[in-house]
């Protein structure tokens, strides 16, 4: 990928040395190290090297604290300090050129002497954008960048098309049945849920919701699932509850409203407007759509998802509530087995 950030593109033609990329490869592994802890940041790792050896080393650790940059110079020993300015820093994502929570760190990084920086994707943040680069290489420093771009951006893809796109990053999921229905119906044909996913499944299910800044369902789900939609599996921060109520039917006893981080979204928006919303005055970089079918179909059918995470149960209905059809502009790009359940991902092409 090489994406256009405030007239700056990644360097299409770096002078990389295979020693550059591990380097980089190993400030991916710090940079993990913040999943579910540091949105609506984006996870980044960062490695000081200096005369062929790791002086420091560091991540973003959540959210508010102190970014990669500095944590991996906090964390050179006082013996180690003077070899600052003949290092090298590998940061995985553009260190950032503004006042927010924390100072700037593209002037840490000067103010510390540090003459080159090796960075691994551009931040599409309107208030960095190509402005970290730029204040670097107004000060001297060799700067290059692209390195490793692919993983750098792929590891943050939900902030990258949230600031990319003005919308959170959507993933639709589901749990379906072996032939194809992800609920059944009672005696007077009302929708009701099936349990499909097994308790391992749920797990991975907890921590995949556990990466994103709000969850959303249907007012029919709020209904007939009752689901607190809270991380009761895995650590982390419960994400906002997101859902509809157009004729007020929702009740107030319901596991969704049990803590107050709840969003009912009014009639009258269409379904882009609605996620435009949680992006412009929520700060929503990440959305997970978790039900029920006319919910997610009505996603499908807009084109508005990024991507689809699908778990098949070998369990058999005969009827029930059809699970949505995969679109054909779903390229299928990992497939994990779980005990005797299929767990599918896909990517909008």
């Amino acid at each position: 990928m090489n994406e256009t950030t405030c007239g700056l593109t990644a360097d299409k033609n770096p002078v990389v040395t295979e020693e550059d990329k591990m380097y980089m490869r190993r400030a991916l592994q710090l940079a993990a190290c913040g999943r579910g802890r540091v949105s609506p940041n984006p996870m980044v790792g960062a490695v000081i090297v200096a005369r062929g050896r790791i002086i420091g080393e560091g991540f973003h650790r959540r959210f508010g604290c102190p970014h990669a940059e500095v944590n991996a110079i906090r964390s050179v020993s006082e013996t180690d300090r003077p070899l600052l300015t003949e290092s090298s820093i590998y940061v995985t994502l553009e260190p950032c050129s503004h006042y927010g929570k924390t100072p700037p760190c593209a002037e840490l990084l000067i103010k510390e002497g540090i003459p080159r920086i090796v960075i691994g994707a551009l931040d599409p943040f309107e208030k960095v954008s190509g402005r970290g680069v730029r204040m670097l290489r107004e000060a001297g420093r060799e700067v290059i960048t692209g390195v490793l771009d692919e993983e750098c951006q792929s590891i943050n893809v939900r902030f990258m098309t949230a600031h990319r796109c003005h919308r959170p990053y959507i993933e639709l999921k589901w749990a379906e049945t072996a032939d194809g229905f992800i609920g059944s119906h009672d005696a007077e044909g009302n929708p009701c849920p099936v349990k499909v996913s097994d308790s391992l499944t749920q797990v991975l299910m907890h921590a995949d919701r556990s990466m994103a800044d709000a969850v959303m369902v249907g007012t029919g789900t709020a209904l007939s699932d009752n689901p607190s939609l809270t991380l009761r599996h895995w650590p982390g921060r419960d994400p906002l509850r997101v859902t509809f109520d157009e004729h007020g039917r929702l009740r107030r006893d319901l596991k969704l409203f049990a803590d107050g981080n709840v969003l009912v979204v009014s009639a009258g928006r269409t379904l882009a407007e609605s996620v435009e919303l949680l992006y412009r005055e929520r700060g929503i970089t990440s959305l997970i759509v978790e039900g029920g079918a006319a919910l997610l179909n009505s996603f499908l059918d807009s084109g508005l998802w990024d991507s689809l995470r699908v778990e098949t149960a070998p369990v058999i209905l005969d009827g029930g509530v059809e699970a949505p059809v995969i679109p054909r502009e779903a390229l299928l790009v990992n497939e994990e087995r779980v005990r005797d359940h299929y767990i599918r991902t896909y990517r909008h092409l």
